[in-house]
């Protein structure tokens, strides 16, 4: 049987990280992108250098991007899965409040970043008849207090997604896009500027969605059989569901 390769970017924490073992715990070959390549290192000793092939740079470097590209090692360049993983929030003020260099970040990180890598790989994603997991949120769904430009990039992300499947019909190419909830990861920490009691708090008593959880529902959709395709999946905690709208009432 032919081995196939994954790609995954924000592959050093979180659901990057799980999904990087899943596959390559199950004989794929993965290249294992974000920029903290001593935690991708623990990826290679883990499980081997013909297993993992690491590539450390920032996700909106371009430059950086096409370069690790070009520098795959003959045997990670047939890529027949991207997942494109890698993504942040900052800040949970008001937009009012917000700081736009921090919006900025989110767009080009959530965003910009992930369609430029999305259209480098489409060409041999083709060939391949390969697939494409995009890694979205409920945030792009259901609007919350703070959610502003995270939740405007996760909803692209969606819409991006059902876009990419109606141009790319007839190809084989598949297209899903995976929508978590509450998830215990870093996400919090990197949000709140690493305050632990605020990531502990949000997620007490919750038991929220695990990194490993994605990583199952991510090799899940990868290995159904080649004429299904799921087009969005939404998961959440049993412990969390959509809350109700917001009135404000004159005195």
């Amino acid at each position: 049987m032919t081995t196939k390769t994954l790609l995954v970017t924000g592959a050093s924490a979180g659901f990057g990280a799980a999904i990087a073992a899943k596959f390559a715990g199950n004989g794929w070959r993965v290249i294992a992108c974000a920029r903290r390549a001593e935690r991708l290192a623990q990826l290679v000793d883990r499980f081997g250098a013909d297993r993992v092939h690491t590539a450390a740079f920032d996700i909106r470097d371009e430059a950086a991007l096409r370069a690790a590209l070009d520098a795959l090692p003959e045997n990670f360049r047939g890529i027949d899965l991207l997942v494109n993983n890698a993504g942040l929030a900052l800040s949970t003020a008001k937009a009012q409040d917000c700081d736009l260099a921090q919006w900025r970040q989110m767009i080009d990180t959530n965003v910009t970043a992930l369609v430029t890598l999305t259209r480098l790989l489409l060409p041999q994603l083709i060939e391949r008849r390969g697939a494409i997991v995009n890694i979205s949120s409920i945030s792009g769904t259901y609007p919350y207090t703070g959610g502003n430009v995270y939740g405007g990039t996760k909803a692209f992300v969606t819409q991006f997604s059902t876009n990419l499947r109606t141009d790319l019909h007839g190809t084989g190419v598949r297209v899903s896009n995976v929508e978590p909830g509450m998830a215990e990861t870093e996400f919090t920490l990197v949000r709140t500027g690493g305050n632990h009691a605020a990531s502990d708090k949000l997620y007490a008593g919750a038991h929220p969605i695990t990194a490993q959880d994605i990583a199952d529902t991510v090799w899940w959709i990868a290995n159904l059989p080649p004429h299904l395709n799921v087009n969005r999946i939404e998961v959440m905690p049993v412990s969390q569901s959509a809350a109700g709208l917001q009135v404000v009432r004159e005195a």
